[in-house]
């Protein structure tokens, strides 16, 4: 069985290596937070005072890191990053959100070291992570692939294998793309139906019946901000990166985006008025707040109130 390094233990990236822990791996684990560093102990994780050390101890280094800066310090940035001692025959699994441009770089100085590279960016939130169940978004060559697969399906239940190096981290921001724009398209419908003084139960009825409907407002809104819950699974702040990611990728293949560039302006008006940690279901609020309207939020006998 291969040694594992975990580098970047965050909200997504602890219950995840706790996943490939459960698995029976042998884990290295490092993050430049203690607090999570010691998480990740309790959690039978065997902590390591750098990257230096998850090198040496581990044949699969996975990252799982909040940006492309970060990602690229990381991996490659100098005498302190993971190519700086990485040998041939490791492999490097990068899981963070990051520009294409920066994995296209990994991918290039890893291949330079001649380290197989895979790209696998992890969709759906948090809670997801925490009970195994993320989805994956895999680049990379197929021998790559099969040899991170295993891990994968500690850490999730959907994992797709979508093409050469890269093609994960393109598909992210497709996939990312549309689940962030229907929070702020919800968001402006559900603040209409507010303004018109509808129900909201009735409006769901509609809206569910219809091709209106999405994932957001059917499955994620009604255990989120539709039942007040603003604790973040996915925040505002990660909306508004993501959405920056999109608009500058595509501004670089001259594909014209002009909805995603409104919605990451309406994603930062809402940073810009204290809302940046909130989840992101949250922009419904934003809009009742600019609109001075109430909020709606789903009775307590709502037949959409999760039990």
């Amino acid at each position: 069985m291969e040694k594992i390094g975990f580098i970047g233990l965050g909200r997504m990236g602890l219950p995840m290596a706790a996943n490939i822990m459960k698995g029976g791996y042998e884990l290295h684990v490092y993050d430049v937070v203690a607090s999570q560093l010691e998480a990740a102990i309790a959690k039978g994780g065997q902590s390591c005072s750098s990257v230096a050390e998850v090198v040496e101890k581990s044949d699969i280094l996975i990252t799982m890191l909040p940006n492309s800066a970060i990602v690229r310090e990381v991996v490659s940035g100098g005498a302190d990053a993971i190519l700086s001692y990485a040998k041939k025959g490791q492999l490097v699994m990068d899981m963070s959100t990051v520009s294409p441009e920066t994995t296209d770089f990994i991918a290039g100085c890893c291949a330079d070291k001649d380290i197989d590279f895979i790209d696998a960016p992890v969709g759906r939130l948090a809670s997801h992570a925490d009970a195994g169940q993320s989805l994956f978004m895999v680049g990379g060559t197929e021998a790559g692939y099969q040899r991170v697969l295993p891990l994968l399906k500690l850490m999730g239940s959907d994992i797709f294998h979508c093409g050469g190096q890269g093609a994960g981290t393109r598909t992210k921001l497709v996939n990312n793309f549309l689940a962030i724009s229907y929070c702020q398209m919800n968001a402006e419908a559900l603040s209409l139906a507010s303004g018109f003084g509808l129900d909201l139960d009735s409006t769901l009825d509609v809206l569910y019946g219809t091709t209106a409907v999405n994932g957001q407002l059917k499955i994620a809104w009604p255990a989120k901000v539709l039942s007040d819950d603003k604790a973040p699974g996915f925040t505002i702040d990660l909306a508004h990166k993501d959405l920056s990611l999109v608009v500058e990728a595509a501004n670089t293949q001259a594909v014209s985006m002009p909805m995603a560039a409104a919605a990451r302006e309406a994603f930062n008006l809402a940073r810009s008025r204290g809302f940046g940690g909130d989840d992101f279901s949250a922009m419904l609020d934003v809009h009742c707040d600019l609109n001075q309207l109430d909020a709606p939020r789903l009775s307590k006998g709502s037949k959409y109130k999760p039990n």
